[in-house]
């Protein structure tokens, strides 16, 4: 009894060793080669259960998945002489294990080639355009340049590059103050010019205005001496109108009109002669002067003001 429990156990234990030795598993997102002392011996891209000769094959599993390699920033040089710091990441696969493991071996030896390979395409792609088309919205067709060479050049490795894509591309720290002094005088030279057309602009405006008032007032200073003129001539066309329906009333009237105008409340100081025409009504009430009394000859009415 206790052998057979002793035979059961020994089968057991050499089902379990087989199982954990000559058998493995290919998950699905994984894919395998066996080596056998350090040669590929076959490629396993299926996943599944496979076996493999105990302490004589090894298993080594490389993904199948997309994978990430995040490059250090590096400076390159623009074909417009800028120093520019680059920061670039790419996406990339596995597509032959095979081949990958003879040249590669590992994902380490793996992004080791791709950043001289991506590095070298980047900068050589970026240096023949300038800073502007870099940091425009022609970046897109730059990196997709970058990534079709890149991947052709990755091919040899097993390697298929998907995408390669610029994180940060700035200038140096050294170049930052300059190139910043450089904008800000560019900016302030632009307000200056805009400035000078703006006070271009408002002295036209404004000599023009002084123009358009000077030839308005002087139009109107012409036509109020126009209306001026025409109102003192129709005046003195009144005034003479009245003057001949009525000569004794007119003389009398304008004489009145001199007494109010030169005897004024508090200034009553005049300096005449005694038979001055001024007086003429105050020595006869119909006006006739001394010397035209019994001439018949009619008075000449003293100016009254006007």
């Amino acid at each position: 009894m206790g052998r057979r429990w002793l035979a059961v156990f020994l089968v057991a234990g050499l089902v379990v060793a087989t199982w954990n030795l000559a058998l493995f598993t290919v998950p699905v997102w994984m894919q395998a080669m066996v080596v056998q002392l350090g040669e590929p011996v076959r490629e396993l891209r299926e996943p599944g259960l496979y076996w493999r000769i105990p302490f004589i094959q090894q298993v080594t599993y490389f993904d199948r998945r997309l994978l990430d390699y995040d490059a250090s920033p590096k400076e390159i040089l623009t074909r417009d002489k800028q120093q520019l710091v680059v920061d670039n990441y790419s996406r990339w696969r596995i597509v032959d294990p095979l081949q990958f493991y003879r040249t590669v071996r590992d994902e380490n030896g793996a992004q080791s080639r791709l950043d001289d390979i991506i590095y070298s395409d980047v900068r050589e792609t970026l240096g023949r355009h300038t800073l502007r088309d870099i940091v425009s919205d022609k970046r897109d067709d730059l990196m997709a340049e970058v990534t079709r060479r890149s991947a052709e050049k990755a091919k040899v490795y097993g390697i298929e590059v998907v995408d390669v894509r610029i994180k940060r591309a700035d200038l140096p720290e050294q170049n930052s103050k300059s190139v910043f002094d450089r904008m800000r005088a560019e900016r302030q030279r632009e307000a200056a010019e805009f400035r000078a057309q703006g006070s271009q602009r408002s002295q036209e405006i404004r000599s023009k205005a002084d123009r358009d008032v000077t030839v308005l007032v002087a139009e109107a200073t012409s036509k109020s001496e126009q209306v001026r003129g025409e109102g003192d001539g129709e005046r003195n066309r009144i005034f003479a109108d009245a003057f001949g329906k009525d000569v004794d009333f007119f003389t009398f009237y304008r004489s009145m009109q001199a007494y109010e105008a030169g005897m004024r409340h508090n200034d009553t100081r005049m300096v005449l002669s005694p038979d001055s025409e001024f007086f003429r009504y105050f020595v006869d009430p119909s006006g006739k002067p001394r010397e035209s009394q019994g001439s018949g000859r009619t008075p000449t009415p003293p100016a009254a003001p006007r």
